[in-house]
């Protein structure tokens, strides 16, 4: 009887990653970002972890005819982007980011919604990485072999400006913005031109920095303090930010503690922000 591969946890650490680094089947992916507009910067740009692959959010991995930046790319555009990369479907795959942990759960949640378990974050992604001394390399696209990665889109993961307007009647999921407290109170100007400030009503605040401390998740034990602290009501919970990126950290920092279902309303802020006959608080 064949063995089963054992399923990665959500998060990994510098120290598993660096144990498991010649592991068959292990893919690590380079999910970093040259700008952001959360204002993080980054100290270790042209370098990577050794043998990693760029896995580009911003160009590659997103809807390129969709006026708004970031949207999920159809599952046959993202089946044939990740077989350039070599993936496979029994590869398992370990993504980080040069900001510590910013753009890397966005590719977390995208693997997942596309059907691909067999994956984790690395916490503190490249910066963490390097503090503990472990090898990098000068960035560079080696050539890989074509892999046979299929994706399956579960689209009910996935919520769109409709239904996040239709739940602001029945209240029936909890929408959770993890956007700084003074955008999601309109108190700054938004950094994407033509957006209100403010946000959807009936939503809470939860800045994605507060389920992070030097760029990597706070313990289960943390964050289970901090949510349990939220009206969350055995709601399922819906993330958003400014446009599905950030979103992403504060539901795998629940993932890694609730059972409540989690969605991602992708749109965001950008889509949002711009529709003038949608309410805002």
């Amino acid at each position: 009887m064949l063995k089963t591969q054992a399923k990665l946890k959500p998060v990994v650490s510098v120290k598993w990653l660096s144990q498991h680094l010649h592991d068959p089947n292990l893919i690590i992916l380079d999910a970093s970002l040259m700008d952001n507009k959360a204002g993080l910067k980054s100290e270790h740009e042209g370098f990577q972890i050794v043998n990693a692959r760029f896995f580009d959010l911003k160009n590659t991995f997103c809807d390129p005819d969709h006026r708004i930046s970031n949207m999920i790319p159809s599952a046959e555009r993202f089946t044939t982007e990740c077989r350039k990369l070599g993936i496979n479907k029994n590869s398992k795959i370990v993504v980080y980011d040069n900001f510590g942990t910013y753009s890397s759960p966005r590719v977390w949640w995208l693997f997942k919604v596309m059907g691909h378990e067999n994956i984790a974050v690395l916490n503190g992604g490249l910066p963490a990485w390097i503090n503990e001394f472990c090898e990098v390399e000068i960035k560079e696209s080696a050539e890989v072999e074509l892999g046979d990665f299929q994706a399956s889109f579960n689209s009910k993961r996935v919520l769109n400006a409709e239904q996040i307007l239709e739940n602001i009647n029945t209240e029936h999921r909890l929408v959770i913005d993890v956007r700084t407290e003074d955008r999601f109170f309109g108190r700054v100007p938004e950094p994407r031109e033509n957006l209100r400030g403010g946000h959807v009503p009936n939503s809470i605040n939860l800045p994605f920095n507060r389920v992070l401390a030097n760029g990597m998740f706070l313990s289960d034990k943390e964050l289970s303090v901090l949510f349990k602290s939220l009206p969350l009501n055995n709601k399922s919970l819906v993330f958003c930010c400014g446009s599905g990126v950030s979103a992403c950290i504060g539901l795998l920092a629940c993932e890694l503690v609730l059972e409540n279902e989690k969605y991602l309303y992708d749109g965001s802020w950008a889509e949002w922000g711009q529709l003038e006959n949608y309410p805002i608080e």
